[in-house]
């Protein structure tokens, strides 16, 4: 495939809603698939990105499993709000929406920032209720203390990149965009994304940036994992080893990495749905032998 749509077609019919949260926040879900199946996949978008960008995903996997992504808050089209751009208020966030369209027992699959959720998430709450995680090309946080070992270029450069994207957000979101996958992207879909990622605003990118980054250490996440947990990382990645190290702290992981850019399920659609469908048929295979 020469390059992605984010409007994909499929066989499976696409229900979009809007799911109110409390507090003034609601959240622009996309649904597909049959709640009857027993198993739901919920896939968690990065920064700058929405529910579209798993559009492929959902298209193959709909027919097998109920399958449900979103757009976290202040991205896309829910609520954009100054109050908790972190990872910590998404994952009472992803919580509350969890209940409110009773998926039971779900497949948490998070790219970028949305490991970061899934790791607040899972201090929060546990794994418990979780039938298995899929942690995409991130890794997890130990947070400001992990400056010192960034050091004091590499913190710099981060830093120099939000004044970047503060001052030149469009510029900003297409150079990003182009990088995530290698494979050439035709014009319209590079513009689709970034006029996704423009419906943050800049201050509050900047502002989720630096919570996921420097926030709050969530790797006390790695020990209380007791659910599967599949991690797909890129190749290429320069945090490879250390996503591989965290893998390595998770009871129940298994590791796997493609030869990919960052958004690896776009830029190897077939390897990811290869790995994620034998991991998730595992896991519906311990289900229905409980």
């Amino acid at each position: 495939m020469a390059g992605f749509s984010i409007h994909a077609q499929s066989a499976s019919e696409f229900v979009e809603r809007t799911v109110d949260l409390g507090n003034d926040v609601s959240l622009r879900v996309i649904e597909a698939g049959q709640p009857s199946s027993g198993v739901t996949l919920v896939l968690i978008p990065g920064w700058s990105t929405t529910a579209d960008i798993w559009r492929e995903q959902i298209n193959r996997f709909a027919s097998t499993y109920r399958v449900i992504s979103f757009d976290p808050r202040s991205q896309g089209k829910s609520t954009i709000t100054t109050d908790g751009n972190t990872p910590e208020t998404r994952a009472e966030d992803l919580h509350t929406l969890l209940d409110r369209m009773g998926a039971r027992r779900p497949v948490l699959i998070g790219w970028s920032q949305g490991v970061e959720d899934i790791a607040a998430f899972i201090n929060r709450y546990g794994t418990g209720d979780l039938l298995g995680i899929v942690l995409v090309d991130a890794v997890i946080s130990p947070g400001a203390e992990g400056m010192a070992a960034l050091g004091a270029r590499q913190t710099a450069a981060q830093f120099e990149t939000f004044a970047s994207y503060q001052t030149h957000q469009q510029k900003y979101l297409a150079s990003m965009m182009r990088a995530i996958v290698s494979k050439p992207q035709s014009n319209d879909a590079i513009e689709e994304l970034v006029t996704a990622g423009l419906k943050t605003p800049p201050d509050i990118g900047v502002a989720m940036r630096i919570a996921d980054t420097f926030g709050v250490n969530r790797m006390p996440a790695l020990k209380k994992i007791t659910c599967p947990t599949l991690s797909i990382a890129s190749a290429r990645s320069g945090g490879l080893a250390q996503q591989q190290a965290q893998a390595k702290q998770i009871s129940h992981a298994h590791f796997e990495k493609i030869d990919a850019a960052h958004a690896v399920f776009l830029d190897q659609p077939d390897r990811f749905a290869e790995l994620l469908k034998s991991f998730v048929g595992s896991l519906a295979t311990n289900t229905a032998h409980n």
